[in-house]
C-alpha cells in the first residue's frame, strides 16, 4: 500500500508541475498541435497535379514551343500561360494564379543546335512543400521528351561485332508499381513515420525540461522521502513508474489527435484496428519514458537537452528502416536502431497502419519494445538513485 501511495503521489506532483509550467505546455502545443498540423498543410496535396505553370519564353522557336506543349503534357503541371514575361509572371505567383514558373533563355535553341547542353531556370512557390517537387518532376521529364526527339539514340564507342547482336536485342519494359502507397503520395509515404518521431521527441524534451529543473533546483531530493534517505529500489521504482504513468496518460490523448484524428482530416493511411494502435502504443511510450528518464543522468538543467534533440528527427526517420532498408545498414546503425525506441516503434506502425500488417507481423519490433521497457526501467531507477545522491551530496557540502 505504501509503494502505491508513494506511486499517486509522485504521478499527481508530476501532473501538477506539467500544467503549471508555461515551458512545458509550450513544448506540448507547440510540438504536439501546432507541429502535426503544420506538418500535415505543408504535404498536404500529397500528390499535386496539374498544377498552374507560367512559362516565360524569351527564345520563341519552335523548340521551346515544344518544350512547353511538352510540360503542359506532364500530369504534375498545367501551362496557365506561356506569352508572360519574368516580371508578368512573379506578379501572378505573388497572386497565387501559379505555383511555379519556367524561364527559358534566348539561346534554348542556338545551343541546342551547337550540341551544348540547353539551360532553363525554375521558379517555385513554397505555401506548400510538394510544388516544388512536382514542378522539378515535370520540368525534367519535359527536357527528357524533348531531348529523345532532338537527339535520338545513338549505339557509340562499341566494338562493331557488338553493335548488330545488341540492336536485334528485344528492349525490356520496365513498370514500377508503389507497394502500399498506391497514389505514390510523399505525405503517404513520410507523415505516419513523423508522428511516430514526433510522439518520441516531445516526450524526451519534456522529460528532460523536467528532470533538467529538478537537478537544477535541488527538488530532486524530495523523492527520497520524508526522512531524505531512502534511497532503496522500490522507492526509486515507485518515482519512476509514478512519473512514466502520467507521461501515459498525457500521450495516450495526444496519440488519439496525432495518429487517430489527423489521419481522418488529412486523409492518411490508416489501416489498422483502434486496438492494434493501442497495443503498440503502450510498451511505445513507457519505454520512450523509461529510456527518458534513464537518460536523466546527463540532464544538469532544462534548456541544453533541447538544443541536441531538436536536430535528430532525420536520423530517427532512417534508423527507423522506414526511408532505409535496416538490413541494408552498417552493423552499428541496426544496433542504434534496437536501442532507441523511435525506431522500432516507427517501424511497427507503418507496418501495421499502412500496410496492413497484423500484431504477429511486428511481433520482432514489439517484443524489442517491451525488452527496452525493461532495460531502461532498471537503468531509470539507478539513474535517479545516481542522481538524487548527487543532490543530497551537493547539499551537504554547500552547508
Amino acid at each position: 500500500m505504501t509503494i502505491l501511495n508513494n506511486i499517486l503521489a509522485v504521478s499527481w506532483r508530476e501532473f501538477r508541475v506539467m500544467c503549471t509550467r508555461y515551458s512545458i505546455l509550450l513544448v506540448l502545443s507547440g510540438g504536439i498541435f501546432a507541429y502535426g498540423l503544420l506538418y500535415n498543410y505543408m504535404y498536404a496535396p500529397n500528390v499535386v497535379r496539374n498544377a498552374p505553370v507560367a512559362v516565360v519564353d524569351m527564345s520563341r522557336t519552335p523548340l521551346s514551343r515544344s518544350y512547353a506543349r511538352m510540360l503542359d503534357a506532364t500530369p504534375q503541371a498545367q501551362v496557365l500561360t506561356n506569352n508572360a514575361d519574368l516580371p508578368a509572371a512573379k506578379e501572378l505567383m505573388k497572386q497565387d494564379e501559379v505555383v511555379g514558373i519556367v524561364y527559358i533563355p534566348e539561346d534554348f535553341d542556338a545551343r541546342v543546335g551547337r550540341g551544348e547542353e540547353a539551360v532553363y531556370v525554375m521558379y517555385s512557390t513554397t505555401t506548400a512543400f510538394l510544388y516544388y517537387a512536382s514542378m522539378q518532376e515535370a520540368s525534367a521529364g519535359a527536357m527528357l521528351a524533348v531531348n529523345d526527339d532532338v537527339r535520338p539514340e545513338q549505339v557509340v564507342f562499341l566494338p562493331q561485332n557488338d553493335i548488330q547482336p545488341l540492336v536485334q536485342t528485344k528492349t525490356i519494359n520496365v513498370v514500377g508499381t508503389a507497394l502500399y502507397n498506391y497514389t505514390d503520395g510523399y505525405g503517404t509515404y513520410l507523415i505516419p513515420a513523423v508522428l511516430m518521431v514526433v510522439i518520441f521527441q516531445t516526450l524526451i524534451f519534456v522529460i528532460s525540461m523536467l528532470s533538467g529543473k529538478e537537478r537544477e533546483t535541488g527538488d530532486i531530493r524530495l523523492f527520497a522521502g520524508p526522512a531524505g534517505s531512502d534511497l532503496s529500489f522500490s522507492r526509486m521504482a515507485s518515482v519512476v513508474i509514478g512519473k512514466a504513468f502520467t507521461y501515459l496518460v498525457f500521450y495516450a490523448l495526444f496519440s488519439i489527435f496525432l495518429l487517430g484524428f489527423l489521419p481522418l482530416v488529412f486523409q492518411l493511411p490508416h489501416l489498422a484496428h483502434p486496438w492494434e494502435i493501442v497495443a503498440l502504443m503502450i510498451p511505445y511510450i513507457l519505454a520512450t519514458s523509461f529510456f527518458g528518464l534513464a537518460c536523466s543522468v546527463f540532464f544538469s538543467d532544462s534548456d541544453a537537452p533541447l538544443l541536441l534533440l531538436a536536430f535528430f528527427s532525420v536520423g530517427l526517420i532512417f534508423l527507423s528502416g522506414v526511408s532505409y532498408p535496416l538490413e541494408l545498414m552498417p552493423w552499428y546503425w541496426q544496433w542504434l536502431h534496437y536501442i532507441i525506441p523511435a525506431a522500432p516503434g516507427t517501424l511497427a506502425f507503418v507496418k501495421i497502419n499502412s500496410m496492413g500488417a497484423s500484431i504477429a507481423e511486428i511481433s520482432q519490433q514489439y517484443i524489442i519494445l517491451w525488452v527496452q521497457c525493461i532495460v531502461y526501467f532498471i537503468l531509470a531507477c539507478w539513474a535517479y538513485r545516481y542522481n538524487i545522491r548527487k543532490a543530497i551530496r551537493k547539499l551537504s557540502v554547500q552547508n
